[in-house]
């Protein structure tokens, strides 16, 4: 421990209004008391005022009201920032949880007897509704982990201390983990995620990672400049997803779906596919391209857009595709006579 941390230290101790021996101060620090006594008088020079009584039962204390004491807030200014850690609490993984936890108990600490007892179980009176899962686009579905809360946590620190934070990246896509030394910027959560923003040491571009596929997060010691002119708010609304598919189309298997023009108008709408690549292609006919060819991904697509919706690439999935499409063909113009052999059962009232 160096003076400036010790200094500290023995700052804190004396903000309770007792005196606290020279004797404690140095075992609690294992210095000597000569040391305690030097320690003392650099706090003396900076103008901290300390108060000393000497004697057996002499020792140190701040001088009355040198320390501001806590803000005070008002019953409602309470609830509503109870209200608020309710709403963060609903996305499942919360920045610095167990800090948010502290400060609650604190907040809770802080309200009058009166209404201690009702806004303590704050669940009983703010309910949040959870997102219903994301059928469509099932990749988006993430179960919270300990690795996800670290990944989350230590990018958080990163960017309160200015630091740069090493981790691997796991794409389930390309089935690989990738070593990444980032900047940390910002943060944001979007439809039950976590997504951690900052510029790619190696690449020098701003990129944006889900949390939950963040592994080994660790602050390393180097020290970056933030940029002053970042804010998370120019990647909401779609925009990191919209520069991250340009990207891919760089680094990635393209898919091509032929699709009509009201098709095209429902997909614009999504939040996803939207920001895919959309090209006119003759008469009545749109052609748009998505930068991946996962299976799970590009074939529900189609068979959700229905008729007038035609896979052209890649040429595997289309053989896929049409096998299914046999299959199920198939079945329906078997279902008839089956269902017509079956035993009628008579309803129930319910």
């Amino acid at each position: 421990m160096n003076p400036i941390e010790r200094a500290l230290g023995i700052l804190l101790l004396m903000t309770g209004g007792k005196l606290v021996p020279a004797t404690y101060l140095a075992e609690r620090f294992q210095v000597s008391l000569r040391t305690i006594y030097r320690d003392i008088d650099r706090l003396i020079a900076l103008g901290v005022p300390v108060d000393a009584e000497r004697g057996a039962e002499g020792g140190y204390r701040l001088a009355s009201g040198y320390l501001q004491p806590p803000v005070a807030l008002t019953r409602n200014e309470t609830a509503a920032l109870l209200s608020a850690m309710a709403l963060s609490r609903s996305s499942r993984t919360v920045p610095l949880a167990d800090d948010l936890a502290s400060a609650e108990k604190k907040l809770l600490a802080s309200l009058p007897k009166a209404v201690h007892g009702l806004l303590k179980q704050a669940d009983r009176i703010v309910g949040i509704e959870p997102l219903p899962a994301d059928i469509f686009h099932s990749g988006t579905k993430a179960d919270p982990s300990d690795a996800w809360q670290l990944a989350l946590d230590g990018f958080m620190c990163g960017i309160l201390e200015s630091k740069r934070v090493r981790f691997d990246h796991v794409n389930p896509a390309r089935k690989t983990v990738k070593a990444h030394d980032v900047e940390p910027y910002g943060i944001m959560f979007d439809r039950d995620l976590w997504y951690l923003a900052g510029r790619c040491v190696d690449t020098g571009v701003l990129k944006v990672y889900r949390a939950d596929r963040v592994r080994q997060l660790e602050i390393s010691g180097l020290f970056f400049r933030p940029d002053k002119m970042f804010s998370v708010q120019t990647l909401l609304g779609g925009a990191w997803l919209s520069d991250a598919m340009r990207r891919w189309e760089q680094e990635e298997a393209i898919a091509k779906i032929l699709i009509t023009p009201a098709q095209a108008r429902k997909l614009s709408a999504d939040w996803y596919y939207r920001h895919a690549v959309f090209t006119p292609a003759g008469e009545d006919k749109i052609l748009i391209s998505i930068p991946s060819t996962d299976r799970g991904r590009i074939l529900p697509l189609v068979r959700w857009l229905g008729p007038g919706a035609e896979l052209l690439e890649p040429m595997d999935l289309r053989q896929d595709l049409a096998e299914e499409l046999d299959a199920l063909s198939t079945l329906y113009r078997e279902a008839p006579a089956k269902a017509a052999a079956m035993p009628k059962q008579s309803a129930e009232k319910v």
